[in-house]
Order: structure tokens, then sequence, then C-alpha cells
């Protein structure tokens, strides 16, 4: 049984953003909602995030994830935590600190650490991490027993304790109860004028506590994002290990490093992804894909054996066994049925296409209800905007469309209709019926002579 308070109230100047530090986003995700969500994956009873800089755009971003406390003032980190105090109270048992800049911690090693903090029977648990190069990181200094006596400042620390290469992530367990009664009698005894949180270790020390210290096993964990180039690094790390999970759950990846996956998309076992694919978060696909060679996908439902070959497909869904692309462009809110082929450099937008449609170049369909089984031959437009407004077309089942037509919306055309090679269709089209709408051909005879002379 533990609760979260998460730091995300500073203003992050190094990112050099008009928008706060902890809402810039690593895959797709922002950096305070992944310690959101690891905390909950660790099976955190409650979350709190302590909020600061423009916390309203903070708060809107990070939704209903968590409840709020503001951090009115910057004053260091135990001030921070002091202004989630009456939520630490409500909360029994043990309450995790952590820093809404830190992405790459994980569910696992926030319940290994309270395991270590439970287990050893500790009133405060820094977690820590071995460092080769500690500079500029405090150091913890440990006792004979392996508790913890003090954490050392860099700048504070004498010449053997700048050896010490265990040092302070910023992130801790402690007992609630321990806690706020360390808060309450915190004080800003230094030159700065800041409450600082590693005082309420000396506070619990004092009252004849133990405090103690979990190293973890991967340092990236601890990374801290303060500027854009540590963004990326934590970002490349990220997509390493969202691929790896993809590729564990039965996933063959053709250059991993070369693809990128958001946070929160699903993919079926034995799904291949070519290289420079790019998948947005809310994408889900199925088993036995092909999402080949510079694709994008963006909030797509791609359903079992679907192939996708070099192609754009946003928020819409695409039925079993249906081959999109080469270079195909499926924009919002297009719903394509089964064994459907959508070809090369075919736009759809807003529109269904039911199953057996055969799509398979050139062509553009936009805010169309079209049947099963119909044929689009090459350069076939749907012209749906007059301008002002925008208009749907209707195609029933078994219709063949000639190259070079344009169906000037609104209009239906029937089941089983043909329409003849180059007709601009402005009129509906009854079932089982031919529509030609085109000039008759004339030939002028001998005019390209006379043109000359």
């Amino acid at each position: 049984m533990f609760t979260s308070v998460i730091l995300a109230a500073g203003m992050g100047t190094r990112m050099k953003s008009e928008m706060p530090k902890v809402i810039h986003r690593v895959c797709g995700k922002p950096l305070a909602k992944w310690v959101i969500d690891a905390s909950k994956a660790a099976g955190a009873d409650a979350v709190l995030t302590v909020t600061g800089h423009k916390s309203e755009m903070v708060r809107s971003v990070l939704g209903g994830s968590c409840e709020y406390a503001l951090q009115a003032e910057q004053k260091g980190t135990g001030h921070a935590v002091m202004q989630a105090l009456e939520f630490i109270k409500a909360h029994k048992g043990s309450v995790v600190i952590l820093n809404g800049d830190t992405p790459l911690i994980t569910a696992d090693t926030i319940d290994k650490a309270i395991q270590y903090h439970n287990a050893q029977k500790n009133y405060a648990t820094v977690i820590t991490a071995v460092l080769d190069n500690a500079e500029g990181y405090g150091r913890i200094v440990r006792g004979r027993d392996g508790g913890v006596l003090k954490i050392v400042e860099h700048k504070d620390a004498s010449e053997e304790e700048r050896k010490i290469k265990e040092i302070n992530s910023g992130m801790y367990v402690f007992d609630s109860q321990a806690l706020s009664s360390a808060l309450e009698r915190l004080t800003p005894n230094n030159a700065q004028g800041e409450y600082y949180l590693t005082d309420t270790l000396e506070i619990i020390l004092s009252d004849g506590m133990k405090v103690g210290a979990y190293a973890i096993s991967d340092n990236d964990e601890i990374r801290g994002v303060n500027d854009r180039v540590q963004l990326s690094e934590a970002e490349e790390i990220m997509r390493a290990r969202i691929n790896a999970s993809h590729m564990r759950n039965g996933v063959t990846m053709h250059i991993p490093e070369s693809i990128y996956i958001e946070a929160d998309v699903e993919i079926g076992n034995d799904t291949e992804i070519g290289a420079a694919v790019t998948i947005k978060s809310g994408t889900k696909i199925g088993s036995g894909c092909v999402i080949g060679q510079g694709s994008t996908l963006d909030g797509a439902v791609i359903c079992d054996n679907v192939e996708v070959l070099s192609s754009v497909i946003i928020n819409s869904e695409i039925d079993g066994n249906t081959k999109v692309g080469p270079f195909a462009y499926v924009r919002p809110d297009c719903k394509v049925g089964k064994d459907v082929k959508v070809g090369d450099f075919v736009e759809l937008k807003n529109s269904v296409i039911g199953d057996g449609t055969k799509i398979s170049h050139l062509t553009y369909i936009g805010d169309s209800d079209v049947g099963k089984n119909v044929n689009f031959g090459c350069g076939t437009v749907t012209c749906n905007y007059d301008g002002k407004d925008k208009y749907r077309t209707a195609i029933g089942d078994n219709c063949f469309i000639g190259c070079n037509t344009n169906l000037v919306s609104p209009v239906k055309v029937g089941s089983g209709a043909y329409i003849a090679a180059g007709s601009t269709i402005t009129e509906d089209i009854p079932e089982n019926s031919l529509a030609i709408a085109r000039e008759r051909q004339v030939n002028k005879n001998g005019w390209n002579d006379k043109r000359e002379k």
C-alpha cells in the first residue's frame, strides 16, 4: 500500500521553451505522465502531482490522471512536498517521492524500492545509483550497518567523500507519518532560504528512526531531462525499450533502431515492421500484418493480415486482408473493409469502402460511401467540395467506375452501374445502367496542315 507524490513545479529554463518542462514529450507521452503511469503500474493507491510554473497548462495536459497540489512559489524540493502534506497525512503506509522530469523510472524499480524499504523496516529510503563519474551529485554516506548517515552535496563534500560513487537520485520512499512529522519541522536554514527535502532525512534520523538506501540496477532510470539534448537521449532509451518489448511479444522488426513507436501502441504477433516506420500513440495493429518501409500510422486501427506499403494512415480503420499502398494516403475517419486494394497514389478521406473494392491507383475518394466489389479506374475523383460546402457521394455494390471519371457530389451511383471512361457525372445513375457523360468526338481532318500554313 503506497501513494506517490510527483514534483513537477519547476520552470525548466534550460529547455528554452514556452511550455513547462514536464509536458514535453518522450515517445508521444509527456514526461510527467510517464512517471504517473509507472507509479500506477507499481500499484499506487493514489498519485498527486505538485505543479507550479504554468500550472493550468500542466493540468490540462495531464488531465484526470492524478490529483494536484500547487506550489505557487518555488522554494525548494522540501517546500514542494510540503504542498502535498494533507495528501500525505490522509494516506497511511509508504509514500514515494518522484520527479516529473525523470520519465525513465520503471514500475519494477518503484516496486523493488518499496519492498526493500519495508523489508529493512526503514522510515525513509533514498533511491540511489552508483556512477563511475559522480561529479556534481550529492553523495550517500553510509554507516557501518549500511544505513544512511547523511547526504553530502558535491560542493560541500570532503576529498574523501567525493570518492564515493553512490549518489542521490532525488527519489525516495518514506513512511507517511514520519515524513509528515519531518515536514512540519522543516526550516529554510540555508543561504538560499529554501526548504530541502534532504533535511527531512536528518530529522528522521534525529528521531531515532532508520534511514536506508536502495541502489537501482539500471542507472538510466534516474536520468533527468533538463534540456533538449537530454530529452533526445531519454527518448532514444525509451524508444529502444518500447521496440524491445514488442519484439519480445512476437513482432519482427527490420532495422529496429530506425523504427519509432510511441507509447500505448498495440501490435499483434507475427507482424513485421519495416525500416523507418513511424507508429504513433493510439494505433492498434493485428496479427500477421506487414507494415512496410517508410509507413506512418497515427491512431490507426489495423486488423489481421493487412499489408501497408510506404503509406500514411491517420485515425482510420483498415479491415482484414486488405492491401494499402505503396504511397497511399488514408486521411481521418475512413473505414476500409476486408480484401480491399488501396493502391499507389490513392487518397481516401472521411469515406467508407466496402469489402472487395479495388482502388488501384491515382484516385481521390472523399466524403463517400462505397459499396462492395466496386472497381475504380485510374484517375477517378469524387468532387466533394464546391468552394463553400462539402457533399457526399454514394456508390452501390458491384459498380465499375471507368478511368478519369469525375463524380460531382452530391450524386448517387446505383448498384451494378457502369460509368464510361472520361465521364463527368452530375446526376444520379440508376442500378445496372451505363452512364456516358462526355462530348461526342469530332475529328477535323487536315486541321494541323492549315494551322502550319
